[in-house]
């Protein structure tokens, strides 16, 4: 059976990748707790059920421990077995409670010989959410859905799962400095030390991706030996991201505004990698 597992902070947007994968045809089960997960892959199973989305949340913390066991147990059943943890800066989450006006689920708990007036802040339920995902987050591939929007979302959710047979995806992301570093990056390069287009008025209603911004940026000589130096960093070390089991790799490119340099780099490593590995390119500040 086809499993996908998706965990992570509560307001990150577990729902709309289960609504995706519901779309895509997976049996749904929402806010299971860990320690049904065999059973219920067992009860599926027999009644010939092929593909399984399961999201599950911290409000399980006793039986979230054994949750990293439970997937490698049935990954050694045979089973197919992708892990998807969604998160997000606490910024984004307080804003996304606000506007929904929903409470967080950790804050109808009580903690030990609490006054049931007490309850936790926002702030502490994220906090002690963030603490009890924390031996998970690494299961399987982070996504940092704080710059997201929902449909955006849903396309990384499509994205992730045509890589189910593919021993390691390369993610390429570029982004905005200025509005934060992805959180889901294994490498962070720096892009703006390069000259930036933006200062061409011409150029700077383009990306990276147009040909006169490509073109501008192909004749600095700084460019050309960034991309060397950044490729030839991804090449040594992917064989060693191989022999250590890893599913994902997310490199993110970094520049002012997430529109011209680092959109031509992750373009460029994207193209010069995809006749060797799985790759997938983002770009996280343009729709």
């Amino acid at each position: 059976m086809r499993i996908v597992l998706i965990t992570g902070i509560s307001g990150s947007g577990k729902s709309v990748a289960l609504n995706v994968l519901e779309d895509a045809g997976h049996y749904c089960v929402d806010n299971l707790p860990p320690a049904l997960l065999s059973s219920l892959v067992k009860t599926l199973t027999d009644e010939g059920t092929q593909a399984l989305a399961v999201a599950v949340d911290a409000r399980s913390a006793e039986s979230l421990a054994t949750l990293p066991t439970d997937v490698l147990r049935l990954r050694a059943e045979g089973h197919e077995v992708k892990v998807m943890f969604l998160t997000a800066n606490t910024h984004s989450l307080v804003a996304r409670f606000s506007e929904t006006r929903r409470s967080h689920p950790l804050s109808h708990e009580l903690r030990p010989g609490q006054n049931p007036a007490a309850r936790r802040t926002l702030i502490e339920c994220i906090l002690e959410e963030r603490e009890r995902l924390s031996a998970i987050e690494k299961l399987g591939h982070v996504i940092d859905t704080s710059e997201l929007s929902a449909n955006k979302l849903r396309a990384w959710v499509k994205e992730l799962l045509l890589t189910d047979h593919a021993p390691l995806t390369l993610f390429f992301e570029s982004f905005a400095f200025k509005l934060g570093v992805p959180m889901d990056a294994d490498f962070v390069f720096d892009v703006r030390a390069l000259p930036n287009p933006y200062y061409d008025l011409t150029l700077r209603p383009l990306t990276g991706r147009d040909a006169p911004v490509i073109d501008f940026l192909d004749a600095q000589p700084s460019a050309g030996e960034l991309l060397i130096d950044i490729r030839n960093f991804v090449e040594k070390w992917l064989p060693s991201f191989k022999s250590d089991n890893r599913s994902y790799l997310t490199v993110a490119l970094g520049c002012t505004g997430g529109q011209h340099r680092s959109v031509y780099m992750a373009e460029k490593l994207a193209a010069y990698f995809s006749d060797k590995e799985r790759v997938v390119l983002r770009h996280r500040e343009q729709s």
